[in-house]
């Protein structure tokens, strides 16, 4: 699946360091290094932080001041994005190529900023190198309510997190050698579920001595389970044997509760489900991670075990169905507009998440981002938003913006698209500092796209298929629309902007009501914010 890269740097005055006396601090200390694995059966290296794939986790509490010493024990630089967290008033601790300078082979950098007014699901990835990802290096992060915030549902009897996501089998490196040699990145070879290979299911599928995912329960005891997309292209439909899902949170937004079968989860996305082991243990049951709109699921399946503790044998039977629309991409557009936040909970504070008052949002800035196939510039594949494709400096953004370094972008990234042919350039967006503004994402590719916007929550409001004009604002809107943050929007995560190359948008504006994209239509679909 082309993904393609979004340059989006909205300016504004350098802000001071943030106030945190008298908030907690949480100290890690990691090493990434590589590790030998077999997630496939085929030998490779992975990413390991502290000597886990997946990483360790990130398990703080609103407000507390996160301090991460990140050692770098790869043969080449690093950095570690924080997908979902604000890094409010401390841009440059994002982690992205356009705010840190990466971290050398062989050095170590101290990460620190503060969960301020943050409560959900997240994780963090590596982001420097490009198709870091592919190789591993993400985990978890969990912040937690106050004490005195209530959650809106029932304390879970446990806290499970689970990474589903594609794999390669060909390393990060010769991925990016293919890429920048301008051939496709290709369907990948599996789907992982928290770094392991798929249960055995069926002989002909799966191979034999592929490790698995064993998730252990107790009976009648309800689990929360915190499901991340980590993947690099791929949409996948997440399910569970026999069990309902209900729907509790996603990206630090509480949802209304509503049950759910199967979950389509796009790449970056983050959910929060609330699963009772409520069956009989007459068997285990599988938990399976599928992959969408592509021509051959069956071979890009992850299978995991869920396994009670008086469980009597093996999972049987055939694996919990999938939705049956391979290239349709209704039922993933209609679950989407069904997920409506929960407007009575508390969110990081004690004021109700519906207390905002969203609706009264003057908008300042409108951009519509246009995404096509990849085209041929200068003899090489790139993808484009807006007939740009992103190229990135030696030197990052926010350094150049803060120490007036001449010539190293350009503040003339336009607000539609241009009719004029495709060409490369370091262009970034201007926006109204303090200012509120409305993105309509026009996806002209033939995949489902995914974009980042680090750093901010904001709402979808609506989604159709088609072009988009402006009497598309009539279309039907998404009602209690949820806030989401980046990383975890409707199929925006990441992007590509040149082969070989992943860039994270980086921004520098604090505000709310940024909007995102949901899942596009095949052919041509747009959606608002």
């Amino acid at each position: 699946m082309a993904l393609l890269l979004l340059s989006l740097l909205l300016l504004c005055a350098r802000s001071p360091e943030p106030a945190m006396a008298g908030d907690p601090f949480a100290y890690f200390d990691w090493e990434a290094s590589y590790q030998s694995a077999r997630p496939l059966g085929v030998a490779q290296k992975v990413i390991a932080i502290n000597g886990q794939f997946p990483g360790p986790p990130l398990n703080v509490t609103t407000n507390w001041n996160v301090v991460v010493n990140v050692r770098n024990a790869l043969d080449e630089p690093l950095l570690l994005t924080w997908h979902g967290i604000q890094h409010r008033k401390t841009p440059w601790q994002d982690g992205v190529a356009g705010t840190n300078c990466p971290i050398p082979a062989g050095w170590n950098w101290t990460y620190r900023f503060q969960v301020k007014d943050q409560v959900g699901s997240f994780f963090y990835s590596p982001s420097a190198a490009p198709l870091h990802r592919a190789a591993g290096g993400y985990g978890g992060i969990v912040v937690n309510n106050r004490d005195v915030i209530p959650i809106p549902f029932p304390f879970p009897d446990g806290d499970l997190t689970l990474f589903i996501g594609d794999w390669y089998v060909k390393s990060h490196k010769d991925l990016r050698r293919s890429l920048d040699a301008g051939a496709p990145l290709g369907p990948p070879d599996g789907v992982l579920i928290n770094g392991l290979g798929p249960y055995r299911y069926n002989d002909t599928l799966v191979p034999p001595a592929i490790s698995y995912e064993r998730i252990n329960v107790e009976p009648g005891r309800t689990y929360r389970l915190r499901v991340h997309n980590v993947g690099v292209s791929t949409s996948l439909n997440f399910r569970i044997q026999g069990h309902s899902l209900l729907l509790v949170e996603t990206e630090g937004s509480y949802t209304s509760q509503q049950n759910y079968s199967n979950m389509d989860i796009h790449v970056g996305q983050s959910y929060s489900f609330l699963v009772t082991m409520d069956q009989n243990a007459s068997t285990d049951y599988y938990v399976v991670a599928s992959a969408r709109f592509v021509a051959d699921p069956d071979k890009l399946t992850g299978v995991a075990i869920l396994h009670y503790s008086n469980s009597q044998g093996p999972a049987s039977g055939p694996l919990p169905a999938a939705p049956d629309d391979q290239y349709d991409t209704a039922f993933s557009i209609n679950q989407a507009r069904s997920i409506r936040w929960n407007v009575t909970a508390s969110g990081a504070r004690p004021n109700p998440q519906g207390s905002f008052h969203y609706g009264d949002i003057t908008v300042t800035d409108v951009y519509l981002l246009q995404s096509r196939p990849p085209e041929l510039i200068d003899g090489q594949l790139r993808s484009t938003i807006n007939g740009i494709s992103y190229i990135a400096p030696s030197t990052p953004l926010i350094l150049a913006q803060l120490f007036n370094v001449p010539g190293v972008f350009k503040l003339d990234f336009p607000n539609h698209p241009m009719n004029r042919l495709p060409k490369v350039d370091t262009s970034v967006i201007n926006g109204t500092y303090k200012g509120f503004m409305e993105i309509i994402f026009q996806n002209n590719a033939t995949t489902v796209q995914s974009y980042h916007l680090d750093g901010y929550a904001f709402f979808v409001v609506g989604m159709d298929y088609g072009l988009w004009t402006d009497n598309s604002r009539g279309i039907p809107r998404c009602l209690d629309c949820c806030a989401r943050v980046p990383g975890q929007c409707r199929d925006m995560e990441f992007a590509r902007g040149e082969p070989g190359q992943l860039v994270h948008g980086p921004r520098t504006v604090h505000k709310r009501g940024e909007p995102g994209g949901r899942p596009q239509r095949q052919d041509s679909a747009s959606s608002s914010g």
